[in-house]
C-alpha cells in the first residue's frame, strides 16, 4: 500500500488544498492530511478546529485521513508507514521554498519522496494566507474554501469588527 503525507497548518483548508489531496488520491492508496499542531506562525484557528475543518471537507473521500502531528514531517511520515511527503506549487515563490524544504528533507530522510502538483489554475494565487485577508476585509471566499470553513471565516471576522 502507497501511503503518502500531505502536511500543513491548513488555516484554513482551501479548496486549492483539497484539489491537491484528490489529485494525490489518484496516485496513492491513501492520503494522510496531517495538521501541523506547531506552526511557526500565528493560526487564525486553533488545532482542534482546523482538523474539524479539514475531516468535515473530505468527507466521501475515503482515501484521505486527517491527523495532527507536531514532529518533523519527515518522522510522521515515517510513523504512519508513508513512502511519499505531497506538497502543492502555485507559483515560483512556493518553487524556492520547497526546494530548501526538500533538500533539507532529503539529508533527514533520504527513503522518503517527495511528489509534487501543481496548483489547477483557479487556486494558482490564493494561499490561506490571502484567503483570510479577503474575508478579513468582507470579501465573499465562498468560491475558495468549503462551505463550514466560509461560514467559520464570516463569523470570526465579524466578530472582530463588531468588538467580540
Amino acid at each position: 500500500m502507497r501511503i503518502a503525507v500531505y502536511p500543513g497548518s491548513f488555516d484554513p483548508v482551501t479548496n486549492g488544498h483539497l484539489d491537491i489531496a484528490e489529485r494525490a488520491a489518484r496516485v496513492f492508496d491513501t492520503i494522510v492530511m496531517a495538521v501541523f499542531d506547531r506552526p511557526n506562525k500565528n493560526l487564525l484557528f486553533p488545532t482542534a478546529d482546523r482538523v474539524t475543518f479539514l475531516r468535515e471537507a473530505t468527507t466521501g473521500m475515503p482515501k484521505i485521513n486527517v491527523e495532527t502531528y507536531s514532529s518533523l514531517t519527515v518522522d510522521f511520515a515515517r510513523s504512519v508507514g508513508a513512502q511519499v511527503i505531497v506538497r502543492g506549487l502555485r507559483a515560483a515563490d512556493d518553487f524556492e521554498t520547497e526546494f530548501q524544504m526538500a533538500q533539507i528533507n532529503q539529508r533527514l530522510a533520504p527513503d522518503i519522496d517527495l511528489v509534487y502538483f501543481m496548483a489547477s489554475h483557479q487556486y494558482t494565487y490564493f494561499s490561506s494566507t490571502r484567503v483570510r485577508e479577503l474575508a478579513s476585509l468582507g470579501a465573499d471566499v465562498s468560491w475558495l474554501v468549503p462551505p463550514n470553513v466560509a461560514t467559520a471565516l464570516q463569523r470570526v471576522y465579524a466578530d472582530r469588527r463588531h468588538g467580540g
